[in-house]
């Protein structure tokens, strides 16, 4: 999954947010009471918060590497 595949309303989210909804989605998976389909779309939802995490990360691995330098 490529970083333009990931929505908008999730690319705007801080890390914090992400980490935050993150947590949400994973106690509703964990509830047993969960039908298949809203579980799905949770978890669809908690691999694009997690590629979007993913890339905050290497952008600042890299201004701090690119600091490092100078």
């Amino acid at each position: 999954m490529k970083n333009q595949n990931i929505p908008a309303d999730i690319k705007s989210k801080s890390l914090k947010e992400a980490r935050k909804e993150i947590d949400m989605i994973l106690g509703k998976l964990e509830n047993q009471e969960t039908n298949l389909e809203v579980s799905m779309s949770d978890y669809q939802r908690l691999i694009q918060l997690n590629k979007h995490i993913d890339e905050l990360f290497k952008i600042k691995f890299r201004e701090i590497s690119e600091n490092n330098k100078k």
